[in-house]
């Protein structure tokens, strides 16, 4: 129970990558982590690209950056949709701003992309937004899963045990603070 009172947001759309968001939800959850999965509104159904479902607890408009410890975003097909609402990325955004974890994952960088924190930072992430990522000013790294100040990403659901191993690390370290 090492992450006990985290409360960590995981973002959520119709083509999310299933493991990407179920094990990374199962993972927090069994760490103590309190999840909400954030949608385009409260109580939406969204179909994974291998026919997993999920529902959203909440909307982000209806979410407090300050009550959050850090934000999630899984690839797939879903962050090409979740960038185009201001919205999720002014929560991501504000995440950020507030110097808590932002973790993402395949495609999630789109969104970090969308809401203007990828910048100087080094990332990696799915090798077909790579230029994105890239021409967002980003500095590109070959490395599986990696971690640059709050910032962690990681290149695709066989990077999912690196990835959490992070998450979980800057999840404790703000509880040492």
């Amino acid at each position: 129970m090492r992450l006990k009172g985290k409360k960590v947001a995981i973002l959520l759309e119709t083509g999310f990558e299933d493991l990407e968001l179920w094990a990374t939800s199962l993972h927090l959850q069994a760490q103590g982590a309190t999840v909400i999965v954030i949608g385009n509104r409260s109580g939406q159904e969204c179909q994974g690209r291998h026919g997993l479902t999920a529902i959203a607890d909440t909307a982000p408009v209806d979410v407090s950056p300050d009550e959050l410890d850090a934000l999630v975003i899984p690839g797939g097909w879903a962050p090409d949709k979740l960038r185009r609402r201001r919205s999720i990325t002014k929560l991501v955004r504000e995440v950020y701003e507030q110097g808590k974890p932002i973790a993402i994952i395949c495609h999630g960088g789109q969104v970090a992309i969308s809401a203007g924190i990828i910048e100087g930072h080094h990332v990696t992430g799915s090798w077909g937004i790579k230029d994105d990522l890239v021409n967002a000013g980003a500095r590109w790294s070959a490395q599986r899963a990696l971690s640059d100040r709050q910032i962690i990403s990681a290149q695709g659901i066989g990077d999912i045990p690196a990835f959490l191993r992070l998450l979980d690390s800057a999840l404790h370290k703000k509880t040492k603070k």
